[in-house]
């Protein structure tokens, strides 16, 4: 028996939702921006969990960087 269940059965639909995010912090206005970006507009459900190096989506790591760090 299979008990955990997809984040996108439980939680409802929105009419003309692009995405939505369940996360551990109130998003601002730039890190709503920032998952625009990321995010597919596929009209499901992400779950978000943002650490200070790093954001997990839907279970998968994401390093922040600075564009100082990658020149």
């Amino acid at each position: 028996m299979n008990l955990i269940k997809d984040i996108n059965q439980l939680l409802p639909k929105i009419p003309g939702m692009k995405w939505g995010a369940i996360t551990n912090l109130p998003p601002t206005r730039s890190i709503a921006n920032e998952f625009n970006r990321m995010l597919p507009h596929d009209k499901k459900w992400h779950e978000i969990l943002n650490a200070k190096d790093s954001v997990w989506v839907d279970g998968h790591r994401i390093q922040r960087k600075t564009m100082e760090s990658m020149t």
